[in-house]
């Protein structure tokens, strides 16, 4: 039996220690706000919080997450008042919603440690895949979160200013991996 805090509630798993945390998340306590994606570790869908850390769940398995402290998208807030959910809203930086709570989780995981991220930054730290290809949407919200938790700004409906084309440009390529 693996036991482990998940979203602030200790679980006790009884499935193989070698099964991906993703499988234990989504099968075993209905969370299923954590996607399955490629299975690999390359889009970031089933990325969640252990320790604080972003990593993808695909990847590490129950045994490994044995103690450790792990968020999922419904544990970063509840009522999706996160200022990191609250920017892509407003920036429209939404599709399909499939990667959106994988590109949350690391987009967190980066405001946490560093509020006031460049778009290069950003490319770095959120390695998550997005098929509808919303790149310059995204790099805007998360730097507009951070803007929120400096308490620079509030959120509002209206997409705020800020990102220019060369910063999109820049930053783009690099969330593709390119």
């Amino acid at each position: 039996m693996t036991r482990l805090t998940v979203n602030d509630r200790p679980l006790e798993f009884r499935m193989d220690p070698q099964t991906p945390l993703l499988w234990g998340l989504r099968s075993a306590a209905n969370l299923t706000g954590t996607k399955y994606g490629c299975g690999s570790g390359d889009c970031g869908a089933c990325m969640v919080l252990v320790d604080g850390a972003a990593l993808r769940s695909c990847l590490i398995t129950l045994g490994e997450a044995e103690g450790r402290v792990v968020t999922t998208i419904e544990g970063l807030s509840p009522d999706r008042s996160h200022p990191v959910q609250q920017a892509l809203v407003a920036e429209q930086a939404i599709q399909c919603g499939f990667c959106t709570p994988g590109i949350a989780i690391s987009a967190a995981a980066l405001l946490a440690r560093n509020a006031d991220p460049t778009p290069e930054d950003i490319a770095a730290a959120v390695p998550n895949l997005c098929r509808c290809g919303v790149y310059p949407r995204l790099v805007r919200a998360i730097q507009r979160a951070g803007r929120v938790m400096r308490r620079l700004e509030t959120i509002s409906a209206a997409p705020a200013p800020g990102l220019t084309p060369e910063d999109a440009a820049r930053a783009v390529p690099a969330m593709r991996g390119e």
